[in-house]
C-alpha cells in the first residue's frame, strides 16, 4: 500500500530525454578532450602522448575545481551521465569525500575516506585490466 503511494507522487523520469542529454554531453566532454590535446600538442609543441596526459590532467584540476567551488553538482544535475561517467566524475568523487572529511584531519579523515567511492572503481578497474590483459595474452601472444 505505502509503496504504491510512493510510486503514484514520484516523479517520472524522462529516460530518452536523459539518454540525449548524456550522450551530448559526453561528446562535448570528448571534443573538449581532443582540442586540449590539440592545443598542447599543436600550439605547445608537447609530443602528443604527453599532450593526451596533460588533458587528463587538466580535466582533472576543473573537475576538482568545480567541486570545490561547489558547482559541479548543479551541472551534473542538468547534465546527467555525460558529465559524471568519464575522468571528471572520478575526481569528482575523490574531491567531495576529501571536502567532507577533510575536518576529521589529513590521516583519519582526507586519507581514510577519499577512496570511499573511488576504492571500488579502482580496484576493479585494475582487476579487469589484468583480467583482459591475461586473456590478451594467452590468446593473442603477448603485445598486438
Amino acid at each position: 500500500m505505502y509503496k504504491s503511494l510512493v510510486n503514484k507522487h514520484k516523479p517520472k523520469e524522462d529516460y530518452l530525454k536523459n539518454e540525449v542529454i548524456a550522450f551530448i554531453v559526453g561528446g562535448l566532454m570528448g571534443i573538449i578532450a581532443q582540442a586540449l590535446i590539440d592545443i598542447y600538442s599543436y600550439i605547445l609543441n608537447i609530443p602528443s602522448k604527453d599532450a593526451s596526459t596533460f588533458m587528463i590532467v587538466t580535466l582533472i584540476f576543473i573537475g576538482c575545481l568545480l567541486t570545490c567551488l561547489g558547482f559541479f553538482d548543479n551541472i551534473v544535475k542538468k547534465c546527467g551521465a555525460g558529465l559524471i561517467v568519464p575522468i571528471t566524475g572520478f575526481a569528482h568523487s575523490m574531491m567531495s569525500a576529501a571536502l567532507d572529511f577533510r575536518k576529521e584531519g589529513m590521516i583519519n579523515g582526507i586519507g581514510a575516506n577519499m577512496f570511499k567511492l573511488a576504492g571500488s572503481v579502482i580496484v576493479f578497474g585494475v582487476v579487469s585490466a589484468y583480467i583482459f590483459g591475461l586473456i590478451r595474452y594467452l590468446f593473442f601472444g603477448g603485445a598486438i
